[in-house]
């Protein structure tokens, strides 16, 4: 098997793994318990806290602890402040689905044809009524990288609080700076080696957010719910990790990416397209001109594991909204197949995917 579906999901790291698993045997305390093993594992959630919020350059106190980006996204767009959300076209589905349950609805920014949302178009979306923007950070399907240092002069320009989906980009781009220019973002473990099942909201202070989910007293009293401790101190080292190690696997997976590319454009030529600019190192979204709705079933079939956009929508019959959003025509949405490279895929690895590909294609 040759998995290249890396922004869907990444395999634990051994060295994450190692610091989760004391907390999953012998300090299995509740964080919330008064007695010591209680105390054991809340103080290992603090320092995990901290860690997270160095990486940031952000206070702990800014620093939510989720199970994952999906919930992230949710609590942001439907409770971050007051009034109608500004959002963009290109959102994850979390992002999306989450804005139309906004007390104060929603509008949609359109993208340009090479899936950016630029500033003016932003500006444009904007009145008297609008209380939230949200662009994420990086594009989940084609890697478009989005103008958020500029985004974000357009909402301080009008008081207007930004939230970025940093989920994809949490492996290449600065969080320092990204966290500089939001008010808010999301981030979530399974995209940087860190189990499924944890992720941070990040909210400045000041910013006014209501609860999602009710129940206890956990994170500060705005997310009920008994914290994964394991989870959480792996997503902080993974954390670590990732933002250490992004220039180094950034260009890891940049030559590998651009390998695939030269190979599949030199025998397909203009019958394949490459779907987005400025994009993250990883992920290299094709769109296909012969490619038949069976294609990913069939790339499975010969040991390639790839998606046909974001993975939690790859069950869906329907179009890319994404791609629809960049001005495709339905027919072209669904034909666009994502492959995204990961810090252990190999070059050997990386050619044998094009064969397959190439196999594939000519079967259709």
């Amino acid at each position: 098997m040759i998995y290249l579906d890396y922004a869907a999901t990444t395999p634990v790291d051994s060295e994450v793994l190692e610091v989760m698993l004391p907390y999953l045997r012998e300090n299995y305390g509740n964080p919330d318990s008064v007695h010591t093993a209680g105390r054991s594992a809340a103080h290992a959630v603090s320092e995990a806290r901290a860690r997270a919020a160095a990486v940031l350059n952000r206070h702990p106190l800014e620093v939510f602890f989720t199970s994952g980006g999906t919930e992230a996204d949710n609590w942001a767009v439907r409770y971050l402040s007051e009034g109608k959300a500004a959002v963009s076209a290109i959102e994850h589905a979390a992002v999306l689905e989450g804005a139309k349950l906004r007390d104060g609805g929603h509008v949609l920014v359109p993208a340009t044809a090479d899936g950016i949302v630029s500033p003016e178009a932003v500006a444009s979306a904007l009145d008297a009524d609008t209380g939230l923007v949200c662009v994420q950070a990086a594009n989940n399907e084609t890697g478009a990288i989005q103008p958020i240092e500029k985004i974000s002069a357009v909402c301080k320009e009008r008081g207007i609080p930004l939230f970025s989906d940093c989920v994809q980009a949490a492996g290449e781009l600065d969080l320092k700076e990204l966290a500089f220019h939001c008010d808010a973002l999301a981030l979530s473990g399974h995209k940087i080696y860190a189990p499924k099942g944890v992720g941070v909201l990040m909210i400045k202070k000041g910013g006014k957010i209501r609860p999602m989910i009710a129940g206890g007293e956990q994170e500060r009293g705005l997310r009920g719910g008994t914290l994964n401790v394991a989870g959480i101190v792996g997503f902080a080292h993974a954390l670590e990790r990732a933002q250490s190690a992004r220039e180094k696997n950034s260009k890891h997976a940049r030559a590998l990416r651009d390998l695939f590319e030269r190979e599949i454009k030199l025998r397909f030529g203009d019958k394949v397209r490459v779907d987005g600019e400025n994009r993250l190192a990883n992920i290299s979204h094709l769109t296909f001109e012969n490619a038949g709705e069976a294609l990913l079933a069939k790339l499975d079939l010969c040991g390639l594991c790839v998606s046909g956009g974001a993975a939690c929508s790859s069950h869906s019959a329907l179009p890319s909204h994404v791609m629809l959003a960049m001005g495709r025509t339905a027919d072209e949405a669904r034909r666009g197949v994502r492959f995204s490279f990961g810090k252990d895929t190999t070059e050997e690895e990386t050619l044998h995917a094009v064969k397959i590909v190439l196999q594939c294609l000519k079967e259709d």
